[in-house]
Order: C-alpha cells, then sequence, then structure tokens
C-alpha cells in the first residue's frame, strides 16, 4: 500500500475516534489538528449538511439542466452520503435518494463540527408524573413535574439525567423515566410536499369551519360571527378572536394538572380549555403535533400555539403570548421569545 493511501486512512480512523492526528513529517505543511468526538456511537461521517439560504433542489442526476427535481434539503437538514461525482453529492434523505449540488452542502469535517448544532435530542417521558431537580440528582430540590407523553428538548445528559429548560432556566429529569430520540430534520420530496400543502390546506378549511360555526352559535359573539361568516372566515380573524378570550383570564391561578380558566389551570390545559370554547378539541399533552406547522415566529399570527421544551402558549402578536405561566405567576402575558421556541402550530 503507499505511503500517502495509509496516512490517509489513519487520520480518518483518528477522526472518528477522536484521536488528535499531528501533520505527518513529509508532509510540505503542517497540518492543522483536527479532534472531532464520536457521540452515543451514531455514524456521523457520512452527513451531508445543506448550508443555504432556504434549501438545495435533490435531483435524479447530477446535472442542473438534465436532472428532474425530486425533492428539497432545506437549510441545516441531513442527509447521507451516498458517493460524490463531479461536484455532486449523491445522498438519500428521509424518502428521498438524489444528487444535490456541493456548492451547497457541507460533509466530512465539516458537516461533524456542526453536527450537534444541527441536531435534537427529545425526552418523551414514559411516567405518569415525573419531578424536575434543581440539581442532577434525586436529593435536590423539586422545580416542577412533567405528565407522560411531555416531550422535551435535551441540552445535555449528566450522570443519568437530561438537562432540561424549564421555567426558562435549568432542571434535571431522570432518564430512567424517559425516552429519548435524535431528530434530524430530512429532505422533503416532491410528492410529500404537495401532500403536506394539500393537508394544511384541508385542516385549515376544516378548522375555520369549526371555528366560525363554534362562533355563530355563541351569543356573546355573535357579531365577531357575522364578521367571519361574510369574510369566509379569515384565518386572523379567528385567531384574534381566540386571543382576546384567553386574555379574559389572566391573573387566574395556575394549577397543576387543571383545566379550569377560572379556578387554576396549567400551560396546556389553558390551551385546550382556551379552544374548547371554539369547539376545536386538543389534546391534554403532545399539542406541538396539532393543527400545521409554521416555519418561524415572524410568520405566526394571533392564536397559534408556540411551543417551548415542556411549554405551550398562545401567540397574541407582537411577540406577545399569553399562558399558564408558573404556580407563582399563574396566567400572564409575556414575551414569546423569553426562551427558545421548538415549534409554532396553527389550528386555524
Amino acid at each position: 500500500m503507499k505511503r500517502w493511501a495509509l496516512c490517509g486512512i489513519i487520520v480518518s480512523v483518528g477522526v472518528l475516534l477522536g484521536f488528535k492526528m499531528p501533520a505527518f513529517a513529509y508532509s510540505p505543511q503542517k497540518a492543522e489538528e483536527v479532534t472531532m468526538e464520536v457521540v452515543d456511537n451514531r455514524e456521523y461521517s457520512d452527513l451531508v449538511i445543506a448550508q443555504v439560504d432556504n434549501y438545495v433542489n435533490i435531483r435524479d442526476l447530477p446535472d442542473v439542466s438534465k436532472g428532474k427535481i425530486l425533492g428539497k434539503l432545506y437549510n441545516n437538514s441531513v442527509g447521507y452520503l451516498e458517493e460524490e461525482v463531479d461536484g455532486w453529492y449523491k445522498i438519500t434523505s428521509g424518502t428521498v435518494t438524489g444528487y444535490v449540488s456541493a456548492e451547497y452542502c457541507v460533509c466530512g469535517n465539516e458537516a461533524l463540527k456542526i453536527a450537534r448544532d444541527v441536531e435534537t435530542t427529545i425526552a418523551t417521558i414514559t411516567a405518569s408524573k415525573l419531578r424536575i431537580r434543581e440539581e442532577a440528582n434525586t436529593e435536590s430540590d423539586i422545580l416542577g413535574t412533567f405528565s407522560k407523553g411531555d416531550e422535551l428538548v435535551v441540552l445535555s445528559e449528566e450522570d443519568g439525567f437530561a438537562r432540561i429548560t424549564y421555567n426558562n432556566k435549568s432542571g434535571y429529569i431522570s432518564l430512567e423515566y424517559c425516552e429519548l430520540h435524535t431528530e434530524f430534520v430530512q429532505a422533503e420530496s416532491i410528492e410529500e410536499e404537495r401532500a403536506r400543502l394539500e393537508a394544511e390546506r384541508k385542516a385549515k378549511e376544516a378548522a375555520k369551519k369549526a371555528a366560525a360555526a363554534a362562533l355563530a352559535a355563541e351569543k356573546a359573539k355573535e357579531e365577531a360571527a357575522a364578521v367571519v361568516a361574510a369574510s369566509g372566515g379569515d384565518a386572523s380573524d379567528l385567531g384574534q378572536q381566540v386571543v382576546d378570550y384567553a386574555v379574559q383570564f389572566v391573573g387566574n391561578p395556575y394549577v397543576y394538572g387543571g383545566t379550569s380558566l377560572t379556578n387554576g389551570c396549567d400551560c396546556s390545559g389553558f390551551v385546550m380549555s382556551v379552544y374548547a370554547h371554539f369547539g376545536v378539541k386538543l389534546p391534554r399533552t403532545g399539542q406541538r403535533n396539532s393543527g400545521y406547522a409554521i416555519s418561524s415566529l415572524s410568520d405566526a399570527l394571533p392564536g397559534d400555539i408556540l411551543c417551548y421544551s415542556g411549554h405551550v402558549a398562545i401567540y397574541m402578536g407582537g411577540g406577545r403570548i399569553v399562558h399558564a405561566a408558573t404556580p407563582e405567576q399563574g396566567i400572564v402575558i409575556g414575551d414569546a421569545s423569553y426562551t427558545t421556541i421548538i415549534g409554532i402550530r396553527r389550528i386555524f
């Protein structure tokens, strides 16, 4: 085997195992030392990560003019490298296998450097109730509790505990009572995009009709319902009605597990009960999957549900939310960006 080929294999193995590899004496220039960490034995060496303003097309051939578009790889979305062909990467991502221009993606060491930044580890609570601790041990103070089915973003793992965000500060939950999975955003095929857009259209129309009917049945909302019916049920009108109704309960208490807007509720109980007033049945937990997704806060409308790690709120517009915040605060109006938003869902 030639010396350069053998050295290349050694360097590659060193990178994957986290070893620091010094430059070899015969190299004309000193190579930069690279240290990479393999996380949970997951294979990151074949990642291809899109680095583009919006998306890069996935084609059936490595040719812009001849290649048919099969799907889209959005910014920071991930594919798995099959081969490299003349400035193109053949990848598999989601249900799509095809070619993306290497100009708009990174792979190898560059992908490894940002893999942690584009992945999300989610903990799903498996116990009926799980305590949040101030520190990573069972003797530290209890900050609150989560319910079975709640989904939380894991910031790190430490001594059998997952560090999460609770009320805008760090807390810890036992990994013994969680199921962890890592999410990479992957490609969307053209067929999936069409199906998604059609499903969103149908869901929006169905929700608008249900909300309009509920509003029409409410004597106190007769004028608003008439406006909605006359305009065909504009989503912004319906969402604003949700906000106007929700803010009436500001100042009422927070009660863990509660669903009463007057006597006390928690965050998901608040959102569920507000929407129930408009004839929309939301689940007690898992509201992150209700309605359909909105890409960013700049696209959010009044009435949208903002999902945080272990928390949900109703967006008011103008960067504000109304939500059942904490036992100390109760139902309040606050800043939508008080902590990281992990999802935005539109019901109407």
